[in-house]
């Protein structure tokens, strides 16, 4: 999975933290136990969702960062990939664009369809039970299982 670097970055945020690894370019939620109010609360947090149920789960942005475990007194992050350890903040896109593989397997989504998230963080034309439209598709997938994806997540 993967993000393509043509992106327009209008709206990011950096509020939240995210406690279990994950790869940059599918849509994170917020985690309904985190309370966190403020940019240093890590109550504050993000993750994919679980690849069961969406019912009250609200999309928080697209994830702009590789969320990493290593042992970091052997091995450090690498900066070029934007790599972040394990709870620690990642950057959200709020609104703007990307170009992603993070896509639904079962979809192939067109250029002017809505783009929604399904239950693994993953976008799709498809309005699955408890989802939210997270923006409007810009192509349909190219050879490469790439999509350009307006995003817009209030």
């Amino acid at each position: 999975m993967a993000l393509k670097p043509d992106r327009v970055e209008s709206y990011t945020d950096i509020s939240f933290f995210m406690n279990t690894t994950g790869e940059r370019g599918g849509v994170v939620v917020h985690d309904t136990t985190g309370v966190g109010a403020s940019m240093d609360d890590a109550g504050a947090v993000v993750g994919y969702p679980n690849g069961t149920d969406l019912s009250g789960l609200e999309p928080a942005g697209v994830l702009l960062n590789d969320v990493v475990n290593y042992d970091l007194t052997r091995q450090h992050l690498n900066w070029h990939r934007d790599e972040v350890q394990v709870g620690n903040k990642v950057t959200l896109l709020r609104q703007g664009q990307v170009t992603t593989n993070v896509v639904d397997p079962d979809v192939a989504p067109a250029a002017g369809e809505r783009a929604y998230f399904d239950a693994f963080g993953r976008f799709s034309n498809a309005d699955v039970a408890g989802s939210t439209q997270v923006g409007r598709f810009l192509s349909g997938l190219d050879s490469d299982g790439y999509v350009k994806v307006d995003i817009n997540i209030t």
